[in-house]
């Protein structure tokens, strides 16, 4: 029975049934599009100043000071502690938003949904520790659609409940809760990786698990995008510091792994396209970010929950579908994107500017909902031909490295934007200014990226001019 149950374990299905469950399980929150009305609602009494001002923006400082040490943590110990660590902090999160009252514990809330959000890299990288490279692109597929799947029927299942069942919000939160319990069930089940990407590293062949490649959260926003192949130039620096055995100096490996780290990004941000590729991400990604944190403040705004009809879940539902059908249509669209790839920032970010304006300026709730699901749309597309872009010609490690560090450079600017816009300590601008301000932000990234496209554009037509005219010279 022993012997049965390693040799399942070892398979790349098992680990895969089970992450898929977990992720399944995770993304299943039908009271997350309901969280604002909830908070302001007669459960916890909150006005929208105190739910805008004091408690949604700990979340984001939560997410920034995690981060960084939770992507080196999640390498280290090999992932699934960190993904039991992710499900017993949604658990807490569940439970205080059910039981607890009052600023400070809904500021608790915020923190342990930090945490949860830093975690989210386990669950992505943990499965190229556990699959060798010929099931790479499958069961990434696997994992990324179950999460689609789950937070679209989650949508669909709480705008159901409440607008035909009537349920209530906290009825929607218990339920949540269940869910969230069931996925920290599911990764007891998870088997422990014996390597990692970087502080565990394997050169030589194994039983287990084959190449020692895997792009962490890479997947969440394109898992085609990335290469099995190692780049030139990592392949000639040959493999990293690797541990010995019985070794007694851990630390001078640590400190070896972090210099690497640290060579490899100078090296990736040392090519101009990837530098600019990865400032769009950084810049685009703060903004959706804060945009989607606040969007139901400003829903609530238009069309008060306590007046009016709500349907946050059908606008979720739709908006996940749109995102990941224009994410898929990018595999399919022939384009040289190394020649029309800043204009296509440049003219989505545009439309991603109207949209944020369109919510401003409008009354309208429907003209609202229209706002968000272009806004989400156009970035979902933008943000996946900006990963096939990065990843393209790079190794996993380094694939997982820039989408960090990527991650954590739009983290910097998004705590930037809520300690200036949105904090009380700041300027404390309510929820429809805040949106001017974020639609004017989208539209200083469209026009960098619309200049550079056109110098870009230009210098390009007129080296080819230089050189036919050469050509012809006699």
């Amino acid at each position: 029975m022993g012997c049965w149950k390693q040799e399942k374990t070892n398979t790349w299905a098992f680990p895969t049934l089970i992450l898929c469950l977990y992720g399944f399980f995770y993304m299943m929150k039908p009271s997350e599009p309901f969280l604002t009305p909830y908070l302001t609602g007669p459960d916890k009494n909150l006005t929208t100043d105190e739910v805008t001002n004091e408690i949604l923006p700990v979340w984001t400082y939560s997410y920034l000071a995690l981060l960084f040490p939770v992507f080196l943590l999640t390498d280290y110990v090999r992932y699934k502690p960190v993904l039991l660590l992710q499900g017993i902090s949604l658990i807490l999160t569940w439970l205080l938003l059910l039981f607890a009252h009052g600023v400070v514990a809904m500021q608790l809330v915020e923190f342990f949904y930090g945490m949860v959000t830093a975690t989210e890299v386990a669950y992505y990288a943990y499965i190229y520790s556990v699959v060798s490279s010929q099931h790479y692109q499958r069961v990434t597929s696997y994992c990324r659609s179950v999460t689609l799947v789950a937070a679209t029927v989650a949508a669909v299942l709480g705008q159901l409940l409440v607008s035909l069942a009537h349920v209530s919000y906290f009825y929607l939160n218990a339920i949540t809760l269940a869910s969230v319990s069931l996925a920290l069930v599911c990764s007891f089940f998870l088997p422990m990786p014996q390597r990692s990407m970087f502080f565990h590293r394997k050169d030589a062949p194994e039983p287990l698990p084959g190449p020692d490649k895997g792009p962490a959260a890479g997947a969440a926003h394109g898992p085609w995008s990335c290469r099995e192949e190692r780049s030139p130039s990592a392949a000639a620096r040959g493999p990293s510091p690797q541990p010995q055995a019985g070794n007694s100096r851990p630390h001078r490996h640590t400190l070896s792994v972090l210099l690497q780290l640290g060579r490899d990004l100078r090296d990736c941000y040392g090519s101009r396209p990837l530098l600019y590729w990865s400032l769009w991400w950084a810049l685009a990604t703060a903004g959706f970010n804060q945009v989607v944190n606040y969007v139901q403040v400003l829903w609530d705004f238009r069309a008060p929950s306590h007046s009016s009809p709500v349907y946050n879940g059908a606008v979720e539902a739709i908006a996940t579908f749109l995102g990941s059908a224009t994410s898929m249509a990018v595999g399919y669209v022939k384009v040289n994107w190394d020649l029309s790839g800043e204009l296509a920032l440049g003219i989505f970010s545009a439309l991603d500017a109207g949209s944020l304006l369109l919510m401003h300026f409008t009354d309208n709730i429907w003209a609202c909902y229209a706002g968000y699901l272009a806004f989400k749309a156009c970035y979902m597309l933008l943000i996946t031909i900006a990963t096939f872009q990065i990843a393209v010609n790079l190794s996993m490690e380094r694939y997982a490295l820039m989408f960090g560090f990527n991650n954590f450079v739009a983290l910097v600017i998004q705590t930037i934007l809520t300690v200036v816009v949105v904090d009380s300590r700041g300027l404390g601008l309510d929820i429809s200014t805040q949106f001017l301000i974020y639609g004017s932000y989208f539209t200083v990234i469209a026009g960098i990226f619309l200049i550079r496209s056109m110098y870009t554009i230009i210098s390009i037509k007129c080296r080819n001019t230089s050189v036919a005219a050469e050509s012809t010279a006699p």
